[in-house]
């Protein structure tokens, strides 16, 4: 898989094609990238790539001529290409589960006040936002969308940790623990020490719904709960919820 990242500041997205995971995924060939500095695309003698917003208002707009060139040198629109944007569709692992399948991607980073329309109207094929705030890079939003997304591709990351992570079966994911098994007086919960993987297995999917009650309720539906979640759901609701026997909440935990 190839991401093109279109940015006026490729030196802030380089570093993280350069290190931990995605750099051995790099190295491996199974993921390639491209850094394409919007500025080379300008023609005038300053590489102006913003001017002043017709209309009036604060802040300036990136241009359309460097931007349609690069686009257009990088495969757009005939490659998928994204732009990150506050007013984009909400990125979600479902989306990022999509957009993993194909083999190449364009990302383009807005910066001052966005994009001109023309663009985004001619050369986007995507507009997505990873979150309802503003940023002022969007090189760090299309980071967010290439971590997400890479991790998918097959021999970047195991498909047991991947099916375990939160979101990938509609619930949040459930506490993890490691050693030391009393730490500043909070015990693991004896159940995850007992070595009944069926019993750990019912007490993780256990909290996982109360975590994604707490958090994240709309999560919880009849169409994305497991089959056997549903008595376990009525007993977290019975239960007060998240603050139940077996999983943290505030630095303590309560034990079974």
């Amino acid at each position: 898989m190839k991401f093109t990242i279109l940015t006026l500041f490729p030196d802030i997205v380089r570093a993280y094609f350069e290190a931990s995971i995605m750099k051995r995924a790099v190295a491996g060939g199974l993921i390639d990238y491209s850094l394409v500095n919007i500025r080379d695309y300008a023609t005038d003698k300053h590489r102006k790539c913003d001017d002043e917003v017709f209309g009036g208002g604060a802040g300036m707009l990136m241009k359309p001529e460097p931007l349609d060139r690069a686009l257009e040198a990088a495969g757009s629109p005939s490659v998928r290409t994204i732009f990150v944007t506050p007013s984009g569709r909400l990125f979600n692992q479902a989306m990022a589960q999509e957009l993993s399948q194909e083999e190449n991607l364009v990302i383009l980073c807005g910066r001052y006040e966005g994009v001109d329309q023309r663009i985004i109207d001619t050369r986007v094929t995507d507009e997505v936002s990873i979150g309802d705030y503003v940023l002022s890079s969007g090189e760090i939003a299309a980071m967010v969308l290439v971590d997400a997304i890479y991790r998918l591709r097959p021999g970047v990351i195991s498909g047991e940790s991947l099916e375990e992570e939160s979101f990938s079966k509609g619930l949040l994911e459930y506490p993890q623990y490691t050693r030391p098994a009393l730490y500043d007086t909070i015990k693991v919960p004896d159940v995850v020490l007992s070595g009944n993987h069926a019993q750990i297995a019912r007490w993780r999917l256990k909290a996982s719904i109360a975590k994604t009650l707490a958090y994240r309720p709309e999560l919880l539906t009849l169409d994305n709960l497991p089959v056997e979640a549903s008595g376990l759901l009525r007993e977290v609701i019975d239960g007060g919820g998240w603050n139940e026997p077996g999983t943290v909440h505030r630095g303590r935990t309560d034990q079974e």
